[in-house]
């Protein structure tokens, strides 16, 4: 059975569990309302029965207590300028990553976390219009220079997306269609460069499908990076 502790969820590794595996990191990326978190949980479960390893899944902002405050500071509080939200975001990155992915990693978990730094380079710099580099730099400095061995983008129309959505929206699903717009296009031209110049390798899906057609496309591709045999 898995252990919840706030955000984060800790599937237990089995008895047959390899202790000397290395930690596999992997991050899904995408706008609101793509199916991130549906995705992340079908493959931590997936990858548990399949490896008998540990598997962490987690989430930014808000995968600690204190990343709590900091996601209802920045996504239900007031409006801040868009230098003090990348801020807010780098510093949630930061705790995060040092008190639960980087450990998890060392015990040789796989950790699967609903957003990373190109969430803050798509909405900051693509959204927002700050410098990408500028706030790639932030994120990379508050993480200690930790990058994904793998991002999933789910990519799907904005208006799709957010058509999803129940309940009050948040400050960022209130943007409007633009900034939304931008964002995606700000995913996807993410997902083509950082392959390219080598940074890390992307896998890109399209969202509008049955979502157990695209955990399947998911499951080949995160089988193939851990040379897993599906």
């Amino acid at each position: 059975m898995p252990d919840t502790l706030g955000a984060v969820t800790i599937h237990a590794p089995a008895a047959a569990s390899v202790p000397d595996a290395p930690g596999f990191f992997l991050s899904f990326e995408g706008g609101d309302g793509v199916g991130k978190s549906t995705q992340l949980h079908l493959l931590a479960q997936w990858l548990h029965d399949a490896l008998g390893r540990e598997v962490v899944t987690t989430r930014e902002p808000g995968g600690t207590a204190l990343g709590v405050e900091l996601r209802n500071a920045v996504l239900h509080g007031e409006d801040v300028d868009p230098r003090t939200e990348a801020l807010l975001y780098a510093t949630d990155r930061a705790h995060h990553v040092h008190t639960v992915v980087r450990p998890a990693l060392e015990r040789g978990a796989v950790v699967l976390t609903d957003r990373y730094l190109d969430s803050s380079v798509a909405y900051q710099s693509g959204g927002r219009e700050l410098s990408a580099e500028e706030v790639e730099n932030l994120s990379l400095w508050a993480t200690g220079g930790l990058r994904p061995q793998l991002t999933v983008l789910l990519d799907l129309d904005p208006d799709v997306g957010r058509g999803r959505l129940t309940g009050a929206p948040d400050r960022l699903e209130r943007a409007g269609d633009d900034f939304h717009t931008r964002t995606r296009l700000a995913f996807l031209d993410r997902a083509r460069t950082a392959e390219a110049d080598g940074r890390q390798p992307w896998f890109v899906v399209d969202a509008s499908g049955p979502v157990d057609e695209i955990q399947t496309a998911i499951r080949a591709r995160v089988a193939a990076a851990l040379g897993l045999v599906t």
